[in-house]
């Protein structure tokens, strides 16, 4: 399979920084899509790669699934890109196509395992699978999404990953005008939960430990804040949440969310991975038909309706640009969570 160079900038182990390198994208396919990628996202998710905190990463690797650029090639049997059009990537660039998920438009959860946009096997190259922190990007047209024109281009990256994995128990959970729904945690993933579901009509209540996140919250959409940390204000919500949509990134303690759930609602965990050293108290859910869930990004149709109601109600993140070449700085104040909400690279430093 013929390929072509491109710079990128990527750690060649768990403990080195990120530095520019030269990686190999495949030539165009006919069903494939070249983009030249403008803004690329910065994830948790790329850091916990980048120093194997999840284990089981291959070295280069070169992050990124939060892409957007423009279209320079398409592959002779592509029929619905144009050179010259917005693109956008997100987490997934292939799937099995076949199995009961993928048939649903739910790749995310393919039963033979999705291929990362990094990370992945890449079928094509033997190799593994290399991220946005790169110039361009080459994808078959399956998993490209189409960015709406007015939407400002610099702020779309993160809506594919920190929106779609918000809006997906959004959706899935048929939040509407009216529904009761509250979010766990201000940061990436929060900030676009109290967005999307305000967009989408609901009454959203922030769950925070911190009184100074709320003027924020409230600034972002919030109709109310609860400082978890205050018994009173815990007890005055008991019943209360249709959804509760919970960010946070570490292992903490959930029961006290659940018991605010109303009959049948249900808490979805999209930020922490991992083991609950807190045992999950049942009585609550028992005598309240209440539900603790797991939800992670959407498929490509539901990304694409994601991206064109963003686009509808010009709802976008809140987003501080970067170079390139700081990406090492970056990965450090995420750690301090010293951003609001999400960086984004302007990917022509890296060009330039």
């Amino acid at each position: 399979m013929s390929s072509f160079n491109v710079k990128a900038y990527g750690a060649a182990s768990k403990e080195a920084e990120l530095v520019e390198m030269q990686i190999d994208r495949r030539e165009v396919k006919p069903f494939d899509i070249e983009i030249d990628i403008l803004y690329c996202g910065v994830c948790h998710s790329d850091l916990h790669t980048a120093r194997n905190d999840w284990g089981g990463t291959r070295y280069p690797s070169v992050p990124g699934h939060e892409i957007v650029g423009r279209i320079t090639k398409v592959g002779e049997d592509v029929t619905k890109f144009k050179v010259g059009d917005l693109a956008g990537v997100g987490c997934l660039v292939d799937s099995c196509q076949e199995c009961a998920s993928c048939k649903q438009d739910l790749e995310q959860y393919c039963l033979n395992g999705f291929t990362g946009t990094y990370n992945g096997e890449d079928k094509y190259l033997n190799q593994q699978t290399f991220g946005g922190y790169s110039e361009k990007v080459v994808v078959d047209e399956k998993f490209v999404l189409s960015i709406p024109e007015n939407l400002d281009l610099k702020a779309v990256a993160p809506l594919l990953c920190a929106g779609i994995t918000t809006w997906s128990p959004l959706k899935h959970w048929n939040v509407k005008e009216g529904s009761k729904v509250a979010v766990v945690g201000l940061g990436g993933l929060g900030h676009m939960a109290i967005k999307l579901a305000k967009g989408l009509g609901a009454e959203v209540t922030l769950f925070s430990r911190s009184p100074d996140k709320i003027q924020d919250a409230l600034d972002l959409g919030a109709h109310k804040v609860v400082i978890s940390t205050y018994d009173n204000e815990m007890e005055a919500v008991q019943g209360t949440f249709d959804l509760i949509i919970d960010t946070v990134p570490y292992d903490h303690d959930i029961n006290p969310y659940v018991s605010t759930l109303n009959i049948n609602g249900t808490l979805v965990l999209v930020g922490y991975i991992g083991k609950m050293e807190d045992g999950l108290a049942t009585p609550t859910m028992i005598l309240g038909r209440r539900t603790v869930a797991g939800s992670v990004i959407g498929g490509i149709k539901e990304t694409q309706e994601m991206l064109d109601f963003c686009g509808e109600h010009n709802i976008l993140p809140e987003i501080e640009m970067i170079k390139m070449q700081d990406i090492n700085t970056a990965y450090e104040r995420m750690l301090k969570s010293d951003v609001r909400y999400r960086f984004v690279i302007d990917m022509q430093s890296l060009k330039d």
